[in-house]
């Protein structure tokens, strides 16, 4: 199904002491450009989100906000240093043996010591962190490809009438193309007789040279040819992948196809329903622009 690349999708969860947040929003751009937002403490979760997600995005401009909070802090390790302790405790028991007072070394005395306390950062599971945050990025990114399904199913819906409506001012072109091609013969051959006078004319040599020019201004192949456009537009429409610059390519074709019809025809009423079409052609492309 046709995606546009415009989308938003968010998911929020508790799992294993950790509240992660997953925001993604996109707009359409050339190419897949990601754009990430993480604090520093978990800049390790940029390169494993982005290597999943293109798995979902082909195109487009795609922030990513990811926030990961403890529940519970338990980030630091209190240690004790044995060694310095013992030799506080040596050195109280030496002061009251010197001093002949009671030796009443209590824990909570020790406590008052508090380089024998150790403080270090406990080390995250990255590999962990990195599993629970794709969960809850497989949900954000579930949210926002939905919406570009159904944002892209509007832009398929237009552009499909469009390309209809195109149609039928081509039929009415087609209807109109043969007598034109008539009608220049005969122009054609009006003018070299005005031109000859009474020089003699040989009519065989004159109905080739004059059928030739005709062709030349015939636009039947140019009808063929945007018609099979216009049905290779509808079958891309349908496919499930992304389809935006093989659309871009066959828009190309169809205004170079209809372009050359205007510029072969010299008829008033065909003039018109080229610039109908031009004008149709003109929205689908503005369409295409946000189609992934």
């Amino acid at each position: 199904m046709t995606k546009s690349m415009t989308g938003y999708g968010r998911s929020q969860q508790i799992i294993d002491n950790f509240e992660i947040t997953v925001e993604i929003k996109s707009v359409n751009h050339r190419y897949t450009d990601f754009n990430f937002r993480i604090s520093r403490n978990y800049a390790f979760l940029e390169e494993p989100v982005k290597a999943f997600l293109k798995g979902y995005v082909s195109r487009g401009k795609v922030d990513v906000h990811i926030s990961v909070q403890k529940q519970m802090d338990d980030s630091k390790e209190v240690s004790l240093n044995i060694a310095l302790a013992k030799h506080y405790i040596d050195a109280l028991k030496a002061l009251g043996e010197h001093f002949g007072i009671e030796n009443d070394i209590k824990t909570s005395t020790m406590a008052r010591f508090g380089d024998i306390f150790e403080v270090s950062r406990k080390q995250d599971d990255e590999e962990e962190i990195i599993k629970l945050v794709l969960t809850v990025c497989k949900e954000a990114a579930d949210n926002f490809i939905q919406m570009r399904l159904r944002e892209g199913e509007k832009l398929a819906a237009d552009m499909l009438m469009r390309a209809r409506l195109i149609g039928r001012e081509l039929d009415k072109i087609d209807e109109i193309a043969p007598s034109t091609v008539v009608e220049h013969r005969q122009k054609i051959e009006q003018r070299i007789k005005e031109l000859l006078g009474e020089v003699p004319v040989d009519e065989n040599r004159l109905l080739m040279e004059t059928a030739i020019l005709a062709d030349k201004l015939s636009i039947t192949e140019e009808i063929i040819r945007l018609r099979s456009h216009l049905d290779e537009f509808e079958h891309i429409l349908n496919q499930d992948e992304a389809v935006g610059r093989k659309l871009d390519f066959l828009l190309q074709e169809m205004n170079r196809e209809i372009n050359t019809i205007g510029s072969k025809s010299n008829n008033l009423e065909i003039a018109k329903l080229v610039v109908n079409i031009k004008a149709e052609l003109e929205k689908i492309r503005e369409q295409l622009q946000n189609i992934e």
